[in-house]
């Protein structure tokens, strides 16, 4: 990643919480770049993940593998869907607080 990225964040998200701090949804880490699991599931080490997914209720970013499995995977993979919820959150580790040193400007 370079040293300055511009990522668009819906401007309703939240800003982005402290390291360490329990993530609130912000989505920069994975507008940023895709996790390893998000590699897989994008095909891509750069850019957006593509399994991030906004939440218009909640005003919040959600990794697709745990709230959009079956979209996330398609209909030629959408029977591992279950296994992929089921696993995901223990391979992002979700709720682990945020990890994301990055330095949002949301200015």
């Amino acid at each position: 990643m370079s040293a300055h990225q511009v990522i668009h964040i819906h401007p309703a998200a939240p800003l982005q919480p402290a390291l360490g701090a329990p993530c609130n949804g912000c989505g920069v880490c994975c507008l940023a770049e895709p996790c390893p699991l998000g590699q897989v599931l994008s095909r891509k080490r750069s850019g957006a993940c593509d399994a991030l997914r906004w939440d218009e209720v909640q005003s919040v970013y959600r990794c697709g593998a745990i709230t959009d499995a079956a979209g996330v995977l398609g209909p030629r993979w959408r029977w591992a869907a279950p296994v992929l919820q089921k696993l995901a959150g223990r391979w992002i580790a979700a709720g682990g607080g945020c990890d994301a040193h990055l330095n949002s400007d949301r200015g």
